[in-house]
């Protein structure tokens, strides 16, 4: 079958890789929890008695909670620094430990806090803790926060996330920003370190103004641009294999959007319901001039309901995101692996990646292969290899081990590893891969996992 996607006809152009600024990011995000620290030891004296220390690490406690929350909010701010030369599955893991950091320094801030005045007044704990909620300034729209935030907590567990659906989640998880903010106001009321300190004060202001800027700026400000700007719409839809559709994006301009292969885009199709929801899809095939391509698998709700999306229906994309690019590569030698949808942004580099190419593609049976012609057509054109891992006749699953691996690319500590699939496939192929002499730099790896 012919595909507008039709194969190039210049040969990849090699691209230097790029440093991570993770290290960096790392580094200095510690140091503003160290800063924290520091705020807290240079405006408190002697410590004495058990409510003293009590209230003391409460505060620590309560400081640390306030700067996680802001590291929290501007993790999920979609920074292009962070989503495309970290990566987005990266920074979300640092945003889902941000997130149990805030939620236990909470836990401790308020067990603490609570403790030492209650010794400090003599009081039971329930009468201070009444006492607290109702009394002190700002508490109640605090109280209001902290429930929020353990709620987003709860439902951002995994054995409560595998229950729910994506929509449910993406909504509750949206309350952190409301949570943030209802809590933001008794810190400068009631915090001792900022009362009547006009350079602690500023800095803590500048600190939640910036994250709320990077929010504003590139989660409303800047996707609203891009699609005023390039106006997408489906052109069409078409099957690949058994509940695995390609919808073709078309629009204006689409060079601008730097997109490369690998990437991903967060979409909304503004038909068929879908509209509510913003979801990470792979390019399929290289961005074009004025159209983009991607390839769905029917896992949920939103994937199912795309094979009923009609040419002309309104597009909303966000991007693009992730780090799964040639940006990586430090070797002329590639295997790409791939497994089930996994293919869709392995595909686009397969296309476009220099040097000496080869994909693996796993996937149950032979009609379970997506776009295996156009991949048997790149590597036609560009002398590179395509091999398949299908289950045997009783549903035996490949052999994808160490020894496998060595004893089919016999180079293969040499090679760069990219890796797209999910993520228990993911996981073990990894291992399987280091137990296999693949250094860990190597092993390219995006899981869209939430």
């Amino acid at each position: 079958m012919t595909t507008v996607y039709e194969q190039r006809t210049t040969p990849p152009v090699p691209l230097a890789p790029r440093r991570s600024p993770a290290g960096p990011l790392l580094a200095l995000l510690w140091a503003g929890a160290a800063a924290v620290v520091a705020l807290w030891w240079a405006d408190t004296g002697t410590v004495v008695g058990a409510a003293g220390w009590l209230t003391g690490a409460g505060r620590i406690a309560g400081l640390l909670c306030g700067y996680a929350c802001a590291v929290l909010v501007g993790l999920m701010a979609r920074v292009p620094l962070l989503e495309s030369r970290i990566g987005s599955d990266r920074v979300a893991r640092w945003h889902a430990m941000a997130g149990r950091y805030t939620v236990c320094l909470l836990v401790a801030h308020i067990v603490l806090i609570l403790a030492g005045y209650a010794a400090q007044d003599h009081a039971s704990l329930v009468h201070e803790t009444l006492t607290v909620v109702l009394d002190y300034p700002d508490m109640l729209k605090a109280t209001a926060g902290t429930v929020i935030l353990f709620s987003v907590g709860i439902t951002s567990a995994r054995a409560v996330r595998r229950r729910t659906s994506y929509e449910f989640w993406y909504y509750v998880h949206l309350l952190t920003y409301a949570a943030v903010f209802l809590a933001f106001f008794h810190q400068l009321t009631l915090g001792n370190d900022f009362n009547g300190k006009p350079v602690p004060t500023a800095a803590w202001y500048a600190l939640y103004l910036g994250v709320a800027a990077l929010v504003v700026w590139f989660r409303l400000l800047v996707p609203m641009r891009l699609n005023l700007r390039h106006r997408l719409r489906v052109e069409s839809v078409r099957q690949e294999a058994p509940g695995v559709y390609s919808v073709v994006v078309r629009g204006r301009r689409l060079t601008e959007l730097g997109a490369r292969p690998g990437q991903f885009f967060r979409w909304r199709f503004l038909g068929e319901g879908m509209g509510w929801t913003s979801t990470p899809y792979s390019l399929s095939a290289p961005p074009r001039p004025d159209r983009l391509r991607i390839t769905v698998k029917a896992l949920g709700d939103h994937s199912a309901a795309v094979p009923l999306l009609r040419p002309g229906t309104r597009v909303w994309a966000e991007g693009p995101y992730g780090s799964l690019t040639a940006d990586r590569a430090t070797r002329h030698r590639s295997l790409l692996i791939a497994a089930g949808v996994g293919i869709t942004p392995l595909r686009a580099l397969f296309e476009t990646l220099p040097g000496d190419v080869t994909l693996l593609y796993r996937a149950r049976t032979a009609q379970d292969l997506a776009l295996g012609g156009e991949l048997e057509a790149i590597a036609r054109w560009r002398g590179a290899k395509v091999l398949y891992a299908l289950n045997g006749p009783q549903g035996q699953r490949p052999d994808i081990s160490a020894e496998a691996l060595r004893a089919t690319f016999p180079r293969l500590a040499g090679h760069d590893v990219y890796i797209c699939g999910p993520h228990a496939f993911a996981q073990e192929l990894y291992t399987q891969l280091r137990a296999a002499g693949v250094p860990d730099r190597r092993i390219h790896h995006e899981s869209f996992e939430l």
